[in-house]
């Protein structure tokens, strides 16, 4: 089975890799950030559109495709925190959606917390996610060109969480996130979070 990166349009076999440990093609591959389709009905598609349905299910007509996203510094970063990090027990799967302008801002960089302002910011000032991913969805923003939409499936380390607050720029002392309490986290740290997955629908 063989996969084409959406980037140069080359094929390469597809490697699998469980829990987010690095993948050892990543050492050998020439480019830094990449995005790779996932092949339709395939274990890891169906996976991730399980995820996305258990609240989007009937909220949208197509599901375009579902990249698997490759950043290497930042996956670094972000698996080099969860692995010397006490916090490393408490790593959730959650949805972030945004713009296609903003998406690729964050495949090439990470949730940089200056995009907050986009959206509402009651629970602090950082960069929101969701267990939710109808919640999600409400962030979101069609192309005006195609009418897709952009939603990241993203790997969190919410670590301790508070109760959050629109005047929150970081979380209180002692703790890692803020919370809504029900299904709302909102990080403060760039490491803290890997956006593993984008689901473009419409």
């Amino acid at each position: 089975m063989t996969e084409m990166c959406v980037n140069n349009g080359q094929k390469r076999p597809v490697i699998r890799y469980t829990d987010f440990d690095l993948p050892e093609h990543w050492d050998i591959q020439s480019e830094n950030i990449a995005q790779f389709p996932l092949q339709v009905n395939s274990t890891e598609y169906n996976e991730v559109r399980a995820l996305f349905d258990k609240t989007m299910a009937k909220q949208y007509s197509e599901i375009v495709r579902i990249d698997r996203i490759r950043n290497k510094q930042w996956y670094m970063q972000y698996n080099f925190y969860k692995t010397f990090s006490s916090k490393k027990n408490t790593e959730k799967k959650l949805f972030h959606g945004c713009s296609q302008e903003v998406a690729s801002l964050i495949i090439n960089t990470f949730f940089n917390r200056s995009f907050s302002g986009i959206n509402d910011v009651i629970y602090g000032q950082g960069a929101y996610f969701s267990a939710d991913a109808s919640y999600s969805h409400n962030h979101t923003r069609p192309s005006m060109l195609n009418g897709e939409r952009c939603m990241f499936v993203a790997n969190v380390l919410v670590g301790n969480s508070a109760l959050g607050n629109r005047h929150m720029k970081t979380p209180p002392s002692g703790y890692d996130s803020t919370t809504d309490g029900k299904h709302i986290f909102v990080t403060y740290r760039d490491d803290q979070a890997y956006a593993a997955y984008l689901i473009v629908y419409k």
